[in-house]
């Protein structure tokens, strides 16, 4: 039910893209750049659940972060870019959130100053697009809190025309997946 798109830039980055076959809709980016001995660095989520740090390490059963710590993560509609936070158990009228136009970047604060982020939205860079206070909106249920940023039209029309390309593309893959050995 889900289909990838590995990329390969000439600057050494490279991107991989997970969408769901049926609606089209991204699930996942992540992003990663060879290191400064030239080899492959690690994966920086984008959009997507985040992966854990320590999974299977030995370390793990040491000493682990606590399970109530707010988790931030970022999973994308059709037509929004939308983070949520989750494990913030306060009322919707603690939360502000606001854009900072010269960082470029969207804050969220609490009154009782219990939690305060700083994030930007990378889509907007790569088109050089500017933030709009009024496409943002937020909502708290269920401790999650989620935020919502509307999509501009140009970028809309850009995955649109990406959702054109990859129909044409076939897959690498078509097969169920086992290993041929000799």
């Amino acid at each position: 039910g889900k289909r990838k798109i590995h990329y390969l830039f000439e600057d050494g980055k490279e991107m991989a893209e997970e969408y769901d076959i049926k609606t089209g809709q991204l699930i996942s980016r992540k992003w990663r750049e060879k290191n400064t001995l030239g080899g492959t660095g690690k994966w920086q989520v984008e959009v997507g659940e985040p992966t854990s740090p320590l999974l299977g390490a030995l370390e793990s059963e040491l000493i682990t972060e606590s399970s109530s710590n707010p988790i931030f993560m970022r999973k994308d509609t059709l037509s929004s870019f939308q983070w949520r936070i989750r494990n913030l158990p306060y009322p919707k009228e603690v939360y502000s959130v606001s854009v900072e136009e010269e960082q470029r970047c969207c804050v969220i604060r609490t009154t009782n100053k219990k939690y305060y982020k700083k994030f930007c939205i990378p889509d907007l860079d790569r088109y050089h697009l500017p933030l709009d206070a009024a496409a943002l909106s937020f909502t708290h249920a269920n401790n999650t809190l989620i935020i919502t940023y509307q999509k501009p039209k140009e970028i809309l029309a850009a995955e649109e025309q990406l959702q054109k390309e990859l129909k044409k593309i076939k897959a690498a893959n078509t097969g169920d997946g086992d290993c041929k050995t000799q």
